[in-house]
């Protein structure tokens, strides 16, 4: 059995992330592990916060749940604050994720990785999939960090299919469902996702989709989460139901299958 370290970079983006491939990786009897680089504390605060609990608390709270729901056995905490968007004051707020030093941030998750002997670790693609300053910052770590690990461990990211979305895009339109950009740029200006070309790994989950969903919904703070429940149920696997992922150094090709029945190490260039 292997031990992955998932490397996040907020509470939350497991859920539309790699939460479908923890199900599965937990459910065979490898040892989860995930990794939030922030605490998300510039995230929405709930109207239901009881006395005393504040949003980073409630967010960590709500992150145990998820867990709970993928079998990750531990959770582990970079110990930055969350950058919050692109052009936001926050950008220039001491102890943020994106301002960390790199060497500093990529020796503290390289130590995880030693702690738990990690066979993979999965992080984010060259821009975080959407440009988010944190997620980009997440992707320079995590590379650095496996680099850095005493057993370099096998290196994937996580990413989004371009090609999929677009016509995730627009079938939506054709229900009505208006908004929809099938050029949709992310928060750095750059397409979201990757083309499907660059793709190496393809991951159906089948019936671990709603799992998934589940696991999402323990994120129920945050209003872009709540506004992703409201999507039709029938809708949600062919959103969700998929997950992609790079694997540099891996030969030129997409295979539709699971990464942990495959034996090849990722090189990092």
């Amino acid at each position: 059995m292997s031990t992955i370290v998932f490397v996040h970079a907020h509470p939350d983006d497991e859920g539309t992330g790699t939460a479908g491939s923890m199900i599965r990786a937990s459910r065979e009897g490898h040892r989860v592990v995930v990794v939030y680089c922030t605490d998300g504390d510039p995230g929405d605060v709930p109207d239901d916060l009881a006395p005393g609990e504040t949003i980073v608390s409630r967010r960590r709270g709500e992150a145990e749940a998820s867990a709970r729901i993928t079998g990750t056995a531990r959770i582990a905490w970079l110990g930055y604050g969350d950058s919050g968007m692109t052009g936001w004051a926050q950008n220039n707020v001491d102890g943020v994720f994106s301002r960390a030093d790199l060497g500093e941030a990529a020796r503290r998750l390289a130590d995880i990785l030693d702690q738990e002997s990690a066979d993979v670790v999965v992080g984010y693609d060259w821009h975080g999939g959407y440009g988010h300053p944190d997620h980009i910052m997440l992707h320079h770590t995590t590379r650095a960090a496996a680099e850095l690990a005493s057993k370099r461990p096998r290196y994937l990211e996580v990413t989004m299919n371009r090609d999929l979305m677009r016509q995730l895009f627009t079938l939506a339109k054709e229900m009505g469902m208006e908004g929809f950009d099938p050029d949709l740029r992310g928060d750095d200006g750059n397409p979201i996702g990757t083309p499907e070309a660059e793709l190496h790994w393809a991951v159906d989950l089948g019936d671990d989709v709603m799992t998934k969903r589940e696991a999402l919904a323990c994120h129920a703070s945050q209003t872009d989460v709540r506004q992703l429940l409201e999507l039709p149920v029938e809708m949600f696997p062919f959103a969700f139901g998929t997950e992609h992922y790079i694997e540099p150094g891996r030969p030129e090709g997409m295979v539709q299958g699971w990464w942990l029945d495959e034996g090849q190490r990722g090189i990092l260039p």
